[in-house]
């Protein structure tokens, strides 16, 4: 079962609550100069009726926002769908929303270096609300990329056109594990990725919420390992039989860090974490169940008590684990309110085995975004009908391909918003 959600009123509390000095908050607050006292004036300014032309001044003055006073949450539909409750139409958003399928995205992103652009806040906020103006998406996702994690480790990844990430050195040898830091002060290392989400809550002027990300650690060592993407991943896998110690310090190293890195997001003003387990399909079910599950649900649960102690929101978290069908039981029990599915299983199945207490999120296939609109409309239609229109958060079961047409998107979108709202006003 999801562990349990706070109550409407701890939700609607604010970000500005007192935190433990030396929590991952207290170092963000202080980074950003938010730990000193606003004014009355300025507290007005940054939030309230008149608060959005004086944010839009500030950012557009190139001034550094802090995280507090953000705007109020016009639509929390995918909040409500993820925390169980009520929804008047199913809520939906797609992974990769921010991508190479949309000709703004590739001219923005022209001629700039992949991970120079994540490092920087002000194009990843442009990138992040890119698809909202076209589409009636029900959630935002911040832009950025699962290997700044292994960056924050002092590892080097760079991006090559047509091979995509690769590391310069990836690692070979158990002692190679002695070149990363041992101590991530995510603050210094990635605070560029919370400026970026700081500064998108307040341009999205409280539209819809924000998911923050990471991926989860099997996934980050494996491309640690490998040095990029890999059909097989036997490098990183033989890690696993041959060094299973040495694998389960590195895991538990990135757990780590993953942990402080997400409670940072939400302290810089997230609404909603995912955790990819991209690669959990390369992994079988006695794998998957000592190198990849532990430290799932090790990250939740010490996301969860840091939020808590730091008096941060509890946000809800989705835990994506791609093929990893023969976990869906375990997984439904890790501490997630949501449980993201690949399109590779049906949606009864997938009910059945997590039960009725945490909501699915998914999973048409991205290759049916090629069909004519009005095949989309019937694949929608059919893929409602299978997990229901409540507990429910619709996705396709992947990201969304480079080549995809954006009208075909935008059909995809405005399908589940008809086809719920369609079957929850005659039910």
């Amino acid at each position: 079962m999801a562990a349990p959600v706070p109550s409407t009123a701890e939700r609607g509390a604010g970000q500005d609550g007192g935190v433990r000095r030396g929590g991952t908050t207290a170092r963000w607050r202080r980074w950003t100069g938010t730990g000193a006292g606003r004014s009355g004036a300025e507290r007005a300014a940054s939030g309230g009726n008149g608060g959005a032309e004086e944010r839009r001044r500030r950012m557009e003055g190139g001034e550094r926002l802090l995280p507090k006073g953000f705007p109020k949450l016009k639509n929390d539909t995918f909040l409500r769908a993820a925390r169980g409750e009520e929804t008047e139409h199913t809520p939906v958003w797609c992974m990769r929303q921010a991508g190479r399928y949309l000709p703004e995205f590739r001219e923005t992103r022209a001629a700039q270096d992949f991970f120079a652009t994540c490092r920087s806040p002000k194009l990843c906020c442009e990138l992040t609300l890119q698809p909202l103006r076209r589409f009636p998406l029900d959630a935002a996702i911040i832009f950025s990329d699962i290997l700044v994690v292994p960056q924050a480790l002092g590892m080097e990844v760079v991006m090559v056109p047509g091979k995509g990430p690769t590391f310069t050195e990836p690692l070979k040898e158990v002692e190679d594990l002695l070149k990363l830091r041992q101590k991530v002060d995510v603050t210094a290392e990635l605070g560029y990725v919370f400026q970026a989400i700081t500064l998108t809550r307040h341009s999205l002027e409280g539209r819809v919420p924000l998911i923050g990300f990471s991926g989860a650690p099997w996934t980050l060592m494996s491309y640690m390992i490998e040095g990029g993407g890999s059909t097989t991943m036997a490098k990183a896998k033989s890690w696993l039989y041959r060094h299973p110690e040495a694998s389960h310090r590195l895991l538990r190293l990135l757990a780590d860090v993953v942990t402080d890195y997400l409670v940072g997001q939400v302290a810089a003003g997230a609404q909603a974490l995912q955790l990819f387990e991209s690669h959990a399909g390369h992994l079988g079910p006695e794998q998957f169940q000592d190198f990849a599950l532990p430290y799932i649900r090790d990250i939740s649960q010490a996301v969860k008590s840091k939020l808590k102690e730091e008096a941060l929101p509890l946000v809800p978290m989705i835990i994506f684990a791609k093929d990893a069908h023969y976990a869906l039981h375990d997984l439904a029990r890790a501490g997630y309110e949501v449980v993201g599915l690949d399109w590779t299983i049906r949606p009864q199945e997938a009910r059945a085995q997590i039960g009725k207490d945490v909501t699915l999120q998914g999973n048409l296939d991205p290759c049916a975004l090629y069909a004519p609109k009005e095949k989309i409309g019937e694949l929608v239609k059919k893929m409602l009908e299978g997990f229901g229109t409540q507990r429910y958060i619709a996705n396709l079961g992947h990201g969304l391909y480079p080549d995809m047409n954006p009208e075909h998107v935008g059909a995809f979108v405005e399908a589940v918003h008809a086809h719920s709202r369609h079957v929850n006003k005659h039910s």
